[in-house]
């Protein structure tokens, strides 16, 4: 559907339909993301203006806030996007804060860390992941109890070597089930994934690694805390499509900001740059080709997004 030509689309009133760009910053939905569900799942369904752009009504737009904040409750967008408003308000009311909700799997684990049973900890990530599949342990079991795991080490309530017993099961664990997902029939980006300097937490980095390639992308995994410069160089030697950088929210805002400046300049045009984690200095900062991933979710979408995107220059 199209507004007429002569529609004030430079001047819309609060209630008026907004931009694709607008559309993201209200909802906190990357706008790949927004594109990505109008063909899989039929919403949003924006209007177009006379230039043939996205125009996104204000109820779609709340809709789509109250969506990523159930996203990031645990839920899927599979299921949120064909529920009506009323609904969906009605599912976060009775969700409360994310921070405070914990599931008995994650508690049960905790109480594994705390007695330090190993075996009995690695069985219970094995079993959650044979029960549910890599995609689905990854973000329903694994994220969720990387959070819990770092606000009781923050608490005091584990110890050090505790919370480095946790990180290193689980990136066994993840690495052993990342080397069965099949490699044959990639036809995604090229991913070079790392942490800059100053971030040596590995596991959120190979959680979305994990995403990636079951998404279809090639990933080149180079560890972390590797130099800006070596990441440019190892970006063009390896012919990647994208550079991967996680950051967790003990990085710091302005030295994000200055490396991801810094290795923008130092990149390709045609190579993007893709941001996760909980930095304070990623949402809203804007580099030409940053794409900010604040939610595991929105993994796959990326690497869809890329690949549709692809399809059509090679067509055109």
């Amino acid at each position: 559907m199209r507004l007429p030509k002569d529609s004030p689309i430079n001047n819309l009133p609060a209630h008026d339909p907004v931009s694709i760009g607008e559309a993201e910053r209200r909802s906190g939905v990357p706008k790949d993301t927004l594109r990505v569900w109008e063909r899989r799942y039929g919403f949003p369904t924006p209007v177009r203006d006379a230039s043939g752009d996205r125009l996104y009504p204000q109820d779609q737009v709340e809709k789509l806030r109250i969506i990523r904040m159930l996203l990031d409750a645990g839920g899927r967008p599979s299921t949120l996007v064909s529920q009506d408003l009323t609904a969906l308000e009605a599912q976060l009311s009775r969700a409360g804060p994310v921070a405070g909700r914990r599931s008995a799997w994650a508690n049960e684990a905790l109480d594994l860390l705390k007695a330090r049973d190993i075996d009995g900890l690695h069985g219970l990530f094995v079993g959650a992941l044979y029960a549910h599949g890599l995609e689905r342990f990854v973000v329903d079991n694994v994220a969720p109890l990387t959070q819990a795991v770092g606000e009781a080490w923050v608490a005091e309530r584990l110890e050090v070597f505790e919370e480095h017993l946790f990180t290193e099961l689980m990136v066994r664990v993840l690495r052993g089930a990342l080397e069965r997902v099949s490699q044959t029939s990639r036809e995604g980006p090229r991913v070079l994934l790392t942490t800059l300097p100053g971030e040596p937490h590995a596991l959120g980095l190979l959680m979305a690694e994990c995403l990636m390639a079951l998404a279809g992308a090639r990933c080149v995994p180079l560890g972390t805390e590797t130099p800006t410069d070596d990441v440019a160089r190892a970006a063009r030697a390896h012919g990647a499509d994208v550079v991967a950088l996680s950051f967790s929210s003990m990085f710091g805002a302005t030295p994000a900001q200055r490396e991801l400046r810094r290795l923008r300049s130092a990149l390709p045009e045609t190579t993007e740059i893709w941001a996760g984690g909980a930095c304070p200095g990623l949402p809203g900062f804007v580099l030409p080709g940053l794409r900010n991933l604040p939610q595991l979710a929105g993994v796959a979408d990326a690497v869809a997004a890329w690949s549709e995107r692809r399809a059509t220059s090679l067509s055109a």
